[in-house]
């Protein structure tokens, strides 16, 4: 039972605050048996211990650097986007979003909409800062055996059931209150954040409480309700029995329509997501003749799919084939890996832009069943995500929204703290974080920005132009070949053909000491800092790195390191009208016990996602303002306990006393 003592109240119409959290989350090396073996870099073998999968101390081999690569390139482009060919459609800074499996919510997000993980909150501002928002799915395969409750203890927003929901992949059904909702639109009051929800579609007595309570309690920041997750694997997972074949699953989505068509309590009747394959049984050529697009292009407000490139799903779960991280590294570390992974798509996309509808990637990452150890959290998945997102955002995607699962999962952009760790632990940040926040910043908040793939030097060194307003703006360059000598170290130089190059441009740079590691990453010279120290700022000083072109000669060199990513800028970022400091939340939370809570320590086992179960929250630090929120004023009277230490609000907590 908590007592407060308060200086302050927030008033419920405010936009601009803090809500209070605490936290104590699960032991990093309770329970779980996860064996993590480092590969040492003396050729001697390291310790053994038991880690959870988030923070794996896995180290892979980085590939050998190929012989043959060329260590100098030319980019010869237009100033302008008209003689452009193969340009994508105009494209969001918020392209990379987020899809957080639903059991996992109280553990990132908060316990509820009084109590909000103020980390959670910092980091969606970095996006904010560059990006103007941020677009975040909850759902996965917990979303198809959600069950609305009306009161769940403790006072959590979602809590887990364990009967047998007879799902494959070990995902518990989800219970939830209507407080989910409240406390996702109680962020969206802080940050311009926007949602999708997942209708359950375990079968076809459709239980519509989540259109029905994300519509009216979310208002115009719900962008979509997803109408199956991965309806090709129902039947391999025994959700569905024979015959379940793309016909029956268009007769589902047809019976889902008629459902809402019918239901007064969900007005607004063209926001469904589909189809949502994980082109595993089914591609999407299969779909496409049974006229699905055709039968629900009134109701479908966004095409998904949902892809990963490969799987841990043998050493997790003991489904399908073992996958060696080791082996399976250099497939990640070239411009071929987001080639292949898109082709698939293209003809969906173009069936998506005919149709005047965005196409998403769902739900992607670099495995499925919880990533790779050594693999999914490193460097060089950084590389390949930022590579990958560009990708498919040259071939006319929309967006895509990295995977998010608990602390039993290895590619986690962003990891609450273990339990019984957090009054010295904070975060962490995984390294496809920064890739988000590369991406992020390559688009900007203009949404008029394009691009176009100019790779030219090989499968290590792609690029891209990036147009904004139909200007040339900013040049992507990428070398993934691991080379700590400086004999791999690429110099690019960019020419315009049609007109000079500025004097100087501007570079951020993306770095690390080799793809394999997984600390000290920096993006322009700051870091969020490594396992357990994120507060969702950054720390250390900005470097933008001024390179003066040689305008004689028409030539802009860039200098890219083995391994390394640039961004270069044709005008200052730092003068840029986003360039106005994150978003950030700060908190001052005292209890009797120092900055300790206690808590029950259960584990909750599941699927692409993994948590904890009835956390006590302690508030830590982090930054506090926000953004115009954008939110619907039906949650607000619903806000409690909020209290900030934010520029611009004079609100502090002097106290919590448990």
């Amino acid at each position: 039972m908590f007592r407060a003592v308060l200086c302050g109240l927030l008033a419920t119409n405010a936009k601009a605050a803090v809500t209070i959290y605490g936290q104590t989350p699960i032991a990093h090396t309770f329970g779980l048996g996860v064996t993590a073996t480092a590969t040492a870099t003396n050729g001697q073998p390291p310790p053994t211990q038991s880690l959870l999968p988030a923070y794996d101390e896995t180290i892979l081999q980085p590939p050998l650097p190929p012989d043959d690569q060329a260590l100098t390139f030319t980019l010869s482009l237009p100033q302008s986007n008209a003689s452009v060919p193969g340009i994508s459609i105009m494209q969001h800074g918020s392209f990379y979003g987020f899809s957080i499996e639903m059991s996992v919510v109280t553990q990132l997000m908060g316990k509820n909409t009084s109590y909000l993980q103020v980390p959670f909150l910092n980091l969606l501002g970095l996006i904010q800062q560059r990006a103007g928002g941020t677009h975040i799915r909850i759902g996965g395969n917990t979303q198809d055996f959600a069950y609305r409750v009306d009161h769940i203890d403790n006072g959590h927003a979602t809590d887990k059931n364990r009967t047998d929901s007879k799902n494959p992949t070990f995902t518990p059904a989800v219970l939830y209150t209507d407080e989910l909702f409240y406390m996702v639109a109680n962020i969206s009051s802080h940050l311009n954040v926007g949602w999708y929800f997942g209708i359950p579609f375990n079968d076809t007595n459709w239980r519509l409480a989540i259109a029905e309570r994300a519509q009216s309690i979310l208002g115009d920041r719900l962008y979509g309700l997803q109408a199956g997750n991965e309806p090709d694997y129902y039947l391999g997972h025994g959700h569905r029995v024979e015959p379940y074949d793309v016909t029956e699953y268009t007769n589902e989505f047809a019976s889902l329509v008629e459902a809402i068509q019918n239901n007064p309590n969900v007005p607004i009747k063209n926001m469904l997501i589909g189809p949502s394959l994980a082109s595993g049984p089914w591609s999407p050529d299969r779909l496409w003749p049974t006229g699905y697009l055709d039968k629900f292009k009134d109701v479908l407000k966004i095409i998904a799919m949902e892809h990963y490139p490969t799987n841990n799903c043998f050493a997790r779960f003991g489904l399908g084939s073992p996958v060696d991280p080791q082996k399976m590294f250099p497939n990640f570390l070239n411009h071929n890996a987001g080639i292949n992974l898109i082709q698939q798509y293209l003809d969906t996309s173009a069936r998506a832009q005919a149709l005047g509808k965005p196409f998403i990637m769902f739900e992607t990452n670099s495995a499925t069943c919880g990533g790779l150890p050594g693999l999914s959290d490193s460097f060089g998945a950084a590389l390949w995500a930022v590579d990958y997102g560009l990708t498919m955002a040259a071939a006319n995607f929309s967006g895509a929204l990295l995977h998010v699962g608990g602390q039993n999962v290895y590619y986690n952009p962003f990891t609450a703290p273990p339990t019984n760790q957090s009054s010295f632990h904070q975060w962490t940040v995984g390294a496809i974080y920064y890739s988000v926040l590369v991406v992020a910043e390559v688009f900007g908040k203009s949404n008029v920005s394009q691009i176009v793939d100019t790779s030219n030097n090989g499968i290590y060194n792609p690029s891209y132009a990036v147009y904004d307003a139909g200007a040339l703006s900013k040049v992507v360059l990428i070398n993934y070949i691991d080379d700590a000598s400086g004999a791999h170290d690429i110099t690019g130089t960019i020419t315009m053909n049609d007109g000079q190059v500025p004097s100087q441009v501007y570079v951020k740079y993306l770095l690390a000491s080799s793809v394999s590691v997984k600390t000290n990453i920096t993006w322009a010279g700051q870091t969020l800092g490594n396992k357990y120290q994120v507060d969702g700022r950054f720390k250390g000083d900005l470097d933008i790195v001024k390179i003066q072109c040689d305008q004689g000669a028409n030539q802009c060199r860039i200098p890219l390191r083995a391994p390394s990513l640039a961004v270069v800028f044709f005008t200052d970022p730092s003068a840029a009208s986003g360039s106005e400091p994150a978003p950030t939340f700060a908190t001052t939370v005292v209890t009797k016990t120092v900055n300790t809570a206690t808590i029950d320590p259960l584990i909750l086992a599941t699927s692409n996602g993994h948590s904890g179960k009835d956390r006590l929250w302690l508030g830590s630090t982090s930054p506090g303002s926000s953004n115009t929120g954008h939110g619907s004023g039906a949650f607000l009277p619903r806000i409690s306990l909020l209290f900030a230490l934010v520029a611009g609000t004079s609100m502090f907590l002097t106290g919590l006393i448990l």
